[in-house]
């Protein structure tokens, strides 16, 4: 995914990802200058993933849309999450 220069959309609800895997996730889409669009729903992703999802986020130059509905966040990644957000610039 790291190589996809051009990757606008990524859609992986309902896969179960869970933290661990929103950590990987988050490593290869660190730096993308594309992304627009991450759906990452119902995916088990707890605080500990948000908090990694949140350091790539720091980094989003153009997500405009992110979806994490149906996970169990609780307030800590939350707190995380809208730390960072602010920074997107779209």
């Amino acid at each position: 995914l790291g190589e996809c220069k051009a990757l606008a959309h990524l859609c992986l609800g309902n896969n179960h990802i869970g933290n661990e895997g929103a950590g990987r996730l988050a490593g290869m889409l660190a730096g993308s200058k594309a992304l627009e669009h991450l759906d990452l729903g119902s995916n088990l992703i707890g605080d500990e993933g948000a908090g990694t999802l949140a350091e790539f986020l720091g980094e989003c130059k153009v997500l405009a849309c992110l979806e994490l509905d149906g996970n169990v966040i609780g307030e800590e990644g939350a707190q995380r999450l809208a730390g960072v957000l602010g920074e997107c610039k779209a």
